[in-house]
């Protein structure tokens, strides 16, 4: 039986909306279409959509301005209503895990099991000396993925995969680079309002976190402390990423210079964290991926407190990107903010 089509990625983000859409071939993946829409202000808010019809227009410019005939999405959640854990059960199959994971849920899940979707993932099939083996659980509010359905459904299109955006960028990372076996890897993907941290140890995940801070408190620093428009505070930020020549100010610089001091710190919490727990606690390197990773200063200040090397993802890296058809300045500017949609759009319909 042929393979199913790779479904097309949709990473509808709190500040704008990406689109990859991927081709297998031989030995790899080439790119059909990539594509960013920016949304306005406040469309999507703690993970809510406030402002759907401006997401459906988003989502149907890119659309047609990509000449995107395929219909099938994978799309990806974040967040507070999404919980991420890894639990010990009993050894057993995936089948009579699916079906006994509804009672074990309970325990580890703060919502009202009705009100959500899970799934699993087990990690060790194997199991250890006692008979237990490692599960990923997940579980997704079911009210907030149907807003996301329904905008999508909205705009003519199906969305056959919902995935988590950690586990998109991981997909992205994986798809892209070889890491070394019984290395430990930190992915953190920090996109406007939510940062996400993946700790990936011989190939498989074994931390995950969410802080609820991105690049847009970077915006709303400059515009407080400059007493300026969130739209002029964005330019700023923006020219402090090395997209144009504008001379940055010495005032912007320290603010910048402050939040990202505030969020390593949040970053290096979780990693102490994980440290105090892990066996084998030492991490190779950090990718950062999410339009916020083009800050020069928050990879300099993670890099100096985690004492590890921290590197920018490149979701294209390993991907075929024709140069007739793509701006290759272009496609290396994106490359930071299209890791989740890259990863979503390696994603087939009715996969695990």
């Amino acid at each position: 039986m042929a393979k199913s089509k790779l479904a097309v990625g949709l990473d509808i983000g709190s500040s704008s909306v990406k689109l990859v859409q991927l081709r297998e071939r031989k030995g790899g993946y080439s790119l059909v279409a990539w594509g960013e829409a920016r949304l306005p202000p406040e469309a999507i808010v703690d993970g809510a959509l406030m402002n759907s019809s401006a997401i459906v227009d988003a989502v149907r410019g890119l659309l047609s301005e990509q000449k995107v005939k395929a219909k099938e999405v994978a799309i990806g959640v974040r967040g507070h209503s999404v919980i991420i854990k890894k639990i010990q059960l009993p050894r057993m199959t995936q089948e009579e895990l699916d079906e006994s994971i509804q009672w074990e849920a309970e325990q580890y899940i703060p919502f009202d099991v009705k009100d959500v979707n899970i799934d699993t993932q087990i990690l060790t099939p194997a199991g250890d000396a006692a008979g237990q083996m490692d599960v990923l659980l997940v579980a997704a509010k079911k009210d907030m993925i149907n807003d996301y359905t329904s905008v999508c459904a909205e705009a003519g299109l199906t969305v056959n995969v919902v995935d988590v955006d950690a586990f998109a960028v991981q997909n992205a990372y994986e798809a892209n680079y070889e890491p070394a076996p019984g290395e430990t890897v930190v992915l953190i993907n920090v996109g406007a309002a939510v940062a996400n941290i993946n700790i990936i140890a011989n190939g498989i995940t074994t931390f995950t976190r969410d802080i609820t801070m991105g690049g847009n408190a970077f915006t709303e620093e400059i515009q407080k402390q400059l007493n300026i428009s969130y739209d002029e505070a964005e330019a700023l930020k923006v020219g402090g990423q090395g997209e144009t020549d504008a001379v940055v100010p010495q005032e912007v610089e320290r603010v910048i210079q402050g939040v990202a001091d505030q969020m390593a710190g949040e970053i290096q919490r979780s990693l102490d964290f994980y440290a105090a727990t892990a066996a084998d606690n030492r991490i190779a390197r950090v990718y950062l991926s999410g339009g916020t990773a083009r800050i020069p200063a928050l990879a300099k200040v993670i890099e100096a407190r985690a004492g590890v090397p921290v590197e920018q993802l490149n979701p294209f890296k390993a991907i075929d990107v024709d140069h007739k058809r793509f701006d290759a300045a272009a496609v290396q500017q994106a490359s930071a903010s299209a890791a989740v949609a890259v990863g979503l759009a390696l994603r087939r319909p009715g996969d695990k």
